[in-house]
């Protein structure tokens, strides 16, 4: 998927927005797929990316949460932790499918699909210049970040 374009996407997010790949051109984008609203790992995960977001701004990059829950789950979500970027909804898993990370895992010791914690980095020129996968929460809004950082030196 690296240095590949960036899918062509358009998911409800919220806020009352569309999401769009091509909205961003000009700055970074860092989607980050989580698998569930309100779970611990991934409480964890968005209150780190929002406890960096005014680094992201600086460094020209806007941040975008997605999973499969719905709008409503997703508002619910980001209002109780403050996040100041917005969720994207995917229930029908086209950008899940298109990014490749719905995943066969072991829950309780069921094997469920779910999706694989990951992160891609889109360039301004919405091209695919990082990706994430299997992510380990703590320190990974960190690590992201310094990736961004490091194109601007």
């Amino acid at each position: 998927m690296s240095n590949s374009p960036a899918p062509a996407l358009s998911l409800p997010a919220t806020s009352g927005l569309q999401f769009k790949v091509s909205d961003y051109l000009g700055k970074f984008l860092v989607l980050y797929f989580y698998p569930k609203d309100a779970t611990p790992g991934c409480t964890t995960q968005g209150v780190q990316f929002r406890d960096l977001h005014d680094e992201f701004t600086a460094a020209n990059a806007v941040i975008l949460g997605i999973s499969r829950d719905s709008l409503k789950s997703h508002e619910n979500f980001k209002a109780k932790y403050t996040f100041p970027f917005e969720l994207v909804s995917d229930a029908d898993e086209i950008a899940c499918q298109a990014l490749n990370v719905i995943k066969m895992k072991n829950m309780y010791g069921k094997q469920v699909r779910g999706i694989e914690r990951s992160t891609f980095l889109i360039d301004p020129t919405g091209t695919i210049v990082r990706e994430w996968r299997g992510v380990k929460v703590d320190g990974h809004a960190a690590e992201v970040l310094a990736s961004i950082q490091s194109f601007h030196s």
